[in-house]
């Protein structure tokens, strides 16, 4: 097993495809499909043959021998996945390449997944538009269509897509405009909210990039790395040293860990994944930034394992929900009430702090919470106000409660959300845990 079959397999499983094995140069002098079978159920790919799940046919690419049973073999799993397409409608699939051509101006390689793809017809894929005036296959010849799982060059779009956008098939040109500016301010929207630590698989904000689910009231993460280091020694001593960080609401899921500087297929994998890429003592070339640029995908180079070991708490830190603080700012006490409109409202004397339109407020009866809310009115002197002081009368109601008593206490507060630590967060699942006796 080469370190390039490890690649392919981290792809095929993030992917959740299904896998088909062949093994080839069955016909070389001191070949040995058994020992490869073998290495391969050692990392989990068990062979059909010894009673596992995972189809293997042994091959000569060279004499074409058992090429159609590995064809064979590849129908059979597309038939039991119900991979189908209808060629007969409009195309619809995914830009898996584009840029732009000095003499064809912009291009894009789309993938048709559905329909059948021809020239002449009006295309929209993310904020590019046009109508195709070309088709070009995988060998480079000029073609008129193009269907299910076909991979094609378009030449005809106003601007230059960006790879994974969805294209599809509309009735005009003013249509595909009309749709590609629409998605232009949508993409825009998004980049901003990027750009203030939302949407994007990063660092800092990550918790919109992976599926989370919840357990009494408690959230539990995946956090997945790609991993590339200089030696192999460096792998475990990474591992290692993230292992110390608690893992009982976030776990460190190692996609791929290998040496090398980050590549292309990194950042595919990351991309596919959800991933980010931790690389330490290794280089990433100009082109695979650009790359991750341009799929979301965020790379980390480190030389010193401190600052790596900080980064991923604070990814983990990141998925982490937050919990709301209440701060304390006043206190009144209900000295009498007052119909007003269809309800009541509370004639309070602010005892301490103050009182602030939309503040959070708790009504405490006989020492028990009664009520939380939100003040939505404040009056003084039936004016209404923004805000009373200590030492002040004032008039307090609220949407969604009127039953108030004299001498009931009023505490007012703001609510923050507060960013967890790994360790408080433990400690909450900790505690959870001890008291389901679990």
């Amino acid at each position: 097993i080469r370190p390039q079959t490890n690649e392919a397999i981290a792809h095929a499983k993030a992917a959740a495809v299904p896998i088909v094995i062949a093994i080839n140069k069955i016909d070389k002098e001191g070949a040995s499909p058994d020992r490869v079978m073998q290495e391969l159920s050692s990392i989990g790919l068990m062979p059909e043959d010894w009673g596992g799940d995972v189809p293997m046919v042994q091959i000569s690419a060279l004499k074409g021998e058992n090429v159609d049973d590995l064809l064979e073999t590849v129908m059979l799993v597309a038939e039991l996945q119900e991979l189908k397409a209808n060629p007969h409608r409009n195309a619809k699939g995914i830009v898996i390449e584009a840029g732009l051509d000095k003499a064809k101006g912009p291009f894009a390689t789309f993938i048709v997944q559905k329909g059948t793809l021809k020239r002449g017809d009006v295309v929209v894929c993310g904020e590019a538009f046009g109508k195709v005036r070309a088709l070009f296959d995988h060998s480079g010849e000029r073609v008129d269509e193009a269907g299910p799982s076909i991979p094609v060059q378009v030449i005809g779009l106003n601007n230059v897509p960006i790879a994974g956008d969805e294209f599809e098939i509309v009735s005009s040109l003013d249509v595909a405009r009309e749709m590609a500016e629409a998605r232009a301010v949508s993409l825009r929207d998004e980049r901003i909210s990027a750009k203030a630590g939302d949407g994007k698989v990063t660092l800092s904000s990550l918790a919109s990039a992976v599926s989370a689910k919840k357990m009494s009231g408690l959230d539990l993460h995946q956090l997945n790395i790609i991993l590339k280091v200089d030696v192999q020694g460096s792998i475990e001593a990474v591992r290692q040293a993230l292992q110390v960080l608690p893992q009982e609401n976030v776990t460190l899921k190692f996609l791929l860990q290998a040496t090398g500087d980050v590549s292309n297929s990194d950042v595919d994998l990351a991309s596919a994944s959800e991933a980010i890429v931790f690389g330490f003592n290794v280089k990433a070339s100009g082109s695979v930034k650009k790359a991750a640029e341009n799929k979301g995908v965020e790379i980390r180079l480190y030389r010193v394992i401190y600052e790596l070991i900080d980064d991923v708490r604070n990814a983990m830190e990141g998925l982490l929900e937050s919990v709301e603080e209440q701060i304390p700012i006043g206190s009144a006490e209900v000295r009498a009430t007052f119909s007003s409109g269809s309800g009541r409202v509370a004639g309070c004397m602010v005892n301490e702090g103050k009182f602030v339109k939309d503040c959070g407020i708790r009504v405490v009866r006989k020492g028990k919470t009664v009520h939380v809310g939100v003040l939505d009115s404040l009056k003084r002197v039936k004016e209404n106000v923004k805000e009373v002081s200590a030492g002040l009368e004032c008039g307090i109601g609220m949407d969604d409660y009127d039953d108030w008593i004299e001498g009931d206490i009023i505490e007012a507060f703001n609510a923050v959300q507060k960013r967890r630590t790994l360790e408080e967060a433990s400690a909450s699942m900790s505690a959870a845990i001890e008291e389901a006796g679990v």
